[in-house]
């Protein structure tokens, strides 16, 4: 969040970018985008770029990290140098980049039926290509289906954003000048078929209620999210489908 004299965020009822509170940003994903990955996908969400990619399951190594009753998670989320104007830690993962992978890997941790695979790994890479606000649950978001167009069983294709305040106003799915300025950033992600809560972060202060609130602005939200992700997954078996006819 940003210091400094704030700019007026939402007027007449309206944010900067034409979205009332509870509005998304336009959002595109597509499955299937990188050859060599099991699973792979791409996500516009407003002016994010991100891809994800999914490889394994495959013997976890070096040896002393193997679980012979589950597979491990390794995951890394990364933004590329040239994602946005600010410095991303160009000689190694900087300290935000760590803490995004680690809650990241924890979703899906939850989600992937990691039993069927004693003694493995699954390795989880997402980057940034471009940044605006939102990248850690637009990133989830992407990685879900990922995942799932991989093949690797889960329970469920988790989905994932962000509900801000501005002043006294909860907003959902903050882009970069509203996360700045913002009073809270409450990313959450949530397990569509039983409503399970994987993430809940804050920062900034909410109340009780507002966090009630919020966390029910993300379901209903989610709703179209986990359409979209369904879409892009249906799109890449049809083509695939397509192929093998010709």
């Amino acid at each position: 969040m940003g210091g400094g004299e704030k700019p007026e965020l939402i007027i007449n009822g309206k944010r900067l970018d034409g979205r009332t509170p509870v509005e998304p940003r336009p959002l595109k994903i597509e499955a299937g985008v990188v050859k060599n990955a099991v699973g792979s996908a791409y996500i516009e969400w407003g002016n994010n770029k991100i891809i994800a990619g999914v490889y394994g399951p495959k013997e976890a190594l070096p040896k002393h990290v193997q679980d012979p009753e589950r597979a491990i998670i390794k995951c890394r989320y990364q933004m590329s140098p040239f994602s946005s104007l600010e410095d991303h830690g160009r000689t190694g993962p900087n300290r935000r980049s760590i803490e995004i992978s680690k809650v990241t890997k924890e979703v899906f941790e939850n989600v992937v039926m990691l039993e069927k695979f004693p003694g493995s790994e699954i390795d989880l890479f997402i980057d940034v290509l471009q940044a605006d606000g939102g990248t850690r649950a637009a990133g989830i978001t992407a990685a879900a289906v990922a995942m799932a167009a991989s093949g690797i069983p889960m329970t469920d294709m988790p989905f994932a954003v962000s509900v801000g305040k501005i002043g006294e106003t909860l907003v959902l799915d903050m882009n970069k000048i509203e996360d700045n300025y913002s009073d809270a950033d409450m990313p959450i992600a949530i397990s569509p078929r039983t409503g399970n809560l994987l993430l809940l972060q804050m920062d900034g202060n909410l109340t009780k209620e507002q966090i009630r609130h919020g966390v029910e602005m993300v379901k209903e939200a989610g709703v179209e999210i986990s359409r979209v992700q369904k879409e892009a997954l249906k799109s890449s078996y049809e083509k695939i489908s397509e192929k093998y006819k010709k």
